[in-house]
This record gives structure tokens, C-alpha cells and sequence, in this order.
């Protein structure tokens, strides 16, 4: 059975239905600090997983590329063999097929094949195909790419961290405005204790709790205890888990008092302390 929260308790944690609930009688500055919290872990496990799981590719691929070549023009200037593999990682490989023969397909969950005019990118959910763009001129060679992605793998993860807090607390922003009616008409039809602005405040944090489960989902992922079809199935249930928080946390929210506790019961008689009704023969 879940219980109302008291009228005045503040809300720290939204791990539990009563402490979503907390939220509505929260400040706004405790609801962003926790949703900064719950962004901020998401973001370090999303940097966790580039730099660990996605980045040794990338570096691996580079150090295979050969002394000279380029993109000119939309074509690849390639010069040695092809097709062949330049790094093969459990989620992420490169391949170099200037025909697109479809002569690689690794077991891997990403795969990025160059081809001589485009560049194809082979995914569970089939293939992206997008061609160069003609109006630039990209180094393709191992002495170009190497210092230069010395010199950006680090502001990549920067960025990929500051992205993702901005993206994820607009986000539950948005979310929340969506969300605020139907959670505030539930505590009104429910007899609770819960205004406008308090229902958005709620539903807010009702989006923690599924943020917890992503980033777990992005570590599991990353250590290989997911595979890449569990991984989709755990993104879909963050968002189930805070649709359940949004239905069970306004049933927390304190009752507002009955109108007969408000005006006092008619059949006592006033000021008789033990609440006797009133003796009608006299």
C-alpha cells in the first residue's frame, strides 16, 4: 500500500512513488538540482562508453589508414587494397570497400564502410548510405587524421557530455509542461492536496527515475552484459518507468481535508469536548 506523503516534507529522492510526489512541495531550485544529478550520470556513462568502447576503433582505424590520401571533390582518392578492414571492435569497425561488393560484413554493431563515391553505415536496422561532399577537400591518411584526433578526442567527449545535459534537462522540461495537466487532473479527481505548479514540478522529477535506468542500461551495454537488442528493449522501459511514476506518485500527494472536517460535524454538541451527539428528547 502506498502511503500520501506528509503536507510539508520537501522531496530529495524520486526513487519511490512517495518521494516523486515530495517534488510538488519542492523548491525549484531542488527539482534542477536533482535532475541535473540524474542528466549529469547519463552524460558520464555516455563518456564512459565513447571512450571506452568506441574510441579504441577509431584510433585503431586511423593508425591503419596509409601515408597519403583523400577526399577531393566527392571521390576518394584510396590507393591500397580494397576492400580490406581498417579496426574491427565488438560495437564499432571501419572498412575500406571503394565498390561496395558487400565482401565485409563484420560482427559488429556498427559498421562504416567507404566506399569510392559514398560511405555506408551497416546497423541492426539495415544500411545509411550518404555520399561526399563535393565541395570540400578531407585528409584520408594516417599523418593528417592521427594529430588531429589526438587533439579532439578529448573536447569530442566535452562536448558529447555538455550536449547531452542540455538535451536531457530541455527535454524534461518539455516533458513535464506535456505532463502537468493529466498528472494535476488525477490528484483533483483523487481528492489530493496538489496545485498546477506543483503537478509540473512532479512531473519533472517522475523523469529521474528512468534516467537511472538508462544510465545503468548504457554501462551494462558497454560491458557487454546487454547485447544491442536488450539495450533498445532497456531505452524503451526508461520511458514506461517514468509514465508509472507519472500514475502513482499524484495517490501520494497528501488528501485535502472533507468538507465535514472542514465545517465541523452539525449533529455534536459546541464545545463538548468528547464529541457527543446531540440528545434530541431535550
Amino acid at each position: 500500500m502506498i502511503l500520501p506523503v506528509p503536507a510539508k516534507l520537501k522531496g530529495w529522492q524520486p526513487l519511490t512513488p512517495s518521494g516523486v510526489a515530495a517534488f510538488a512541495n519542492a523548491s525549484m531550485g531542488r527539482l534542477f538540482l536533482v535532475q541535473f544529478a540524474a542528466a549529469a550520470l547519463i552524460a558520464a556513462s555516455l563518456v564512459w562508453f565513447l571512450a571506452t568502447d568506441w574510441f579504441p576503433s577509431i584510433r585503431a582505424a586511423i593508425h591503419r589508414l596509409p601515408a597519403r590520401g583523400e577526399i577531393r571533390a566527392g571521390r576518394l582518392d584510396w590507393a591500397d587494397e580494397s576492400p580490406q578492414t581498417l579496426s574491427q571492435g565488438h560495437f564499432l569497425a571501419f572498412t575500406v570497400d571503394l565498390n561496395h561488393e558487400d565482401r565485409l560484413h563484420l560482427p559488429t554493431h556498427v559498421q562504416v564502410e567507404f566506399g569510392r563515391d559514398s560511405v555506408r553505415i551497416y546497423t541492426l536496422f539495415g544500411c545509411a548510405e550518404s555520399g561526399y561532399p563535393r565541395d570540400w577537400t578531407l585528409p584520408f591518411n594516417r599523418s593528417d587524421l592521427e594529430p588531429w584526433w589526438g587533439a579532439w578526442e578529448p573536447p569530442i567527449l566535452w562536448i558529447s557530455a555538455g550536449t547531452t545535459l542540455v538535451v536531457l534537462m530541455g527535454g524534461w522540461m518539455l516533458l513535464a509542461t506535456v505532463y502537468f495537466l493529466p498528472v494535476w487532473l488525477t490528484g483533483y479527481y483523487a481528492n489530493r492536496d496538489l496545485s498546477l505548479l506543483g503537478s509540473w514540478k512532479m512531473a519533472g522529477a517522475a523523469m529521474a527515475p528512468g534516467a537511472l535506468l538508462m544510465a545503468a542500461g548504457i554501462v551494462l551495454y558497454g560491458l557487454g552484459a546487454l547485447d544491442l537488442v536488450e539495450w533498445i528493449i532497456t531505452v524503451c522501459a526508461h520511458f514506461l518507468v517514468g509514465w508509472l511514476y507519472l500514475l502513482m506518485s499524484p495517490f501520494c500527494a497528501p488528501r485535502l481535508p472533507s468538507p465535514v472536517a472542514i465545517r465541523g460535524n452539525p449533529f455534536t454538541v459546541p464545545g463538548d469536548k468528547r464529541n457527543r451527539p446531540r440528545d434530541r428528547r431535550t
